[in-house]
């Protein structure tokens, strides 16, 4: 048997948003405002990412002063450095960059000459302690080969956006994220609001992180070893390979289905599921599962990926 570790490791999950902005950036409330709003609606912690250009003076929102005894904070930016294949500048997402992150040469969201390239400031971000994620892939109009020059790079790609799922409908970042993984890229997955506050763009997506604190230090290090799961509103409570089947276990939901590579997928469907097992079998042998349910309302949760076997080459591409 082969359970993630989400659900093997010690402590309780904590609910949190990793994507989020301010008025100072392009956001609309103020940093007290938005975490007030995020305490408010039950989250455990937030990640207030403003966009770390010269326009603002590249900010890393101290957001210190609005923790409680219940409700923390993770420092952090969206960073944007170097032009995509499309000749526009990339958005990173870096969650837990400490306040004096040295700033690139970004003064707007044009990109100019003798920037860093985006691998350079992920890998400064990393270096830092930063829990990096390619951002939204999606509504970036990402091609693969950019997202290639990051993967050795960054933790995570961002699944789900839901300001860009509000705002124009280009949510999601799975295309993005399977490819890298078939093509042996052990990276996992967050959900995140991306929220702005001027458009109905919060409370959409977040992460649930497994860690034994709902401090800043041992919410990144659970980001990091994977032990989190994405989601809209449906629980998951176990992810487990055992007797050939995905296994899970979650709130009431309606389908529950095991992804893999290429086309390899399959599905279970009922009514008030709160567990499943689905057959690995039209999986194309593939060196990773994901788990995805949905329930009744259409909302959504996803797992990271869990590892099988060494990547090799899809049996069925000769």
């Amino acid at each position: 048997m082969t359970r993630l570790s989400a659900f093997t490791a010690p402590g309780r999950f904590w609910r949190g948003n990793l994507h989020t902005h301010s008025t100072n950036s392009d956001g609309v409330l103020s940093p007290e405002e938005v975490c007030r709003r995020y305490r408010a609606e039950g989250y455990d912690f937030l990640a207030l990412t403003d966009h770390f250009v010269g326009t603002y003076g590249y900010p890393i929102s101290d957001t210190l002063p609005h923790r409680t005894n219940s409700f923390t904070t993770i420092l952090g930016a969206e960073l944007h450095s170097g032009a995509m294949e499309n000749g526009e500048l990339w958005h990173i997402l870096a969650v837990g960059l400490p306040k004096d992150f040295a700033p690139s040469n970004t003064p707007s969201f044009v990109p100019v000459k003798d920037q860093e390239s985006a691998p350079e400031i992920a890998a400064r971000a990393v270096a830092a302690g930063a829990f990096v994620a390619i951002a939204h892939p999606q509504w970036s109009s990402l091609t693969i080969d950019d997202a290639r020059s990051l993967a050795p790079i960054v933790h995570a790609v961002e699944i789900y956006n839901h300001g860009c799922a509000t705002g124009c409908d280009r949510p999601d970042g799975f295309m993005t994220a399977d490819q890298l993984l078939t093509e042996g890229h052990k990276l996992t997955m967050v959900a995140t609001d991306d929220a702005h506050f001027s458009e109905p763009d919060h409370f959409g997506g977040w992460v649930m992180v497994k860690s034994e604190a709902n401090e800043p230090e041992a919410l990144l290090e659970a980001l990091k070893r994977g032990d989190f799961y994405s989601t809209q509103g449906p629980e998951l409570r176990d992810v487990r390979i055992e007797d050939g089947h995905l296994v899970v276990a979650c709130t009431a939901v309606s389908s529950i289905m095991a992804i893999g590579w290429g086309t390899g997928a399959k599905a279970v469907h009922g009514h008030s599921m709160t567990t499943g097992a689905v057959p690995l079998a039209r999986l194309n042998n593939s060196p990773w599962v994901r788990a995805a349910v949905i329930d009744a309302a259409g909302k959504r949760a996803w797992s990271n990926p869990i590892w099988l076997g060494d990547h090799g080459k899809n049996p069925r591409v000769l």
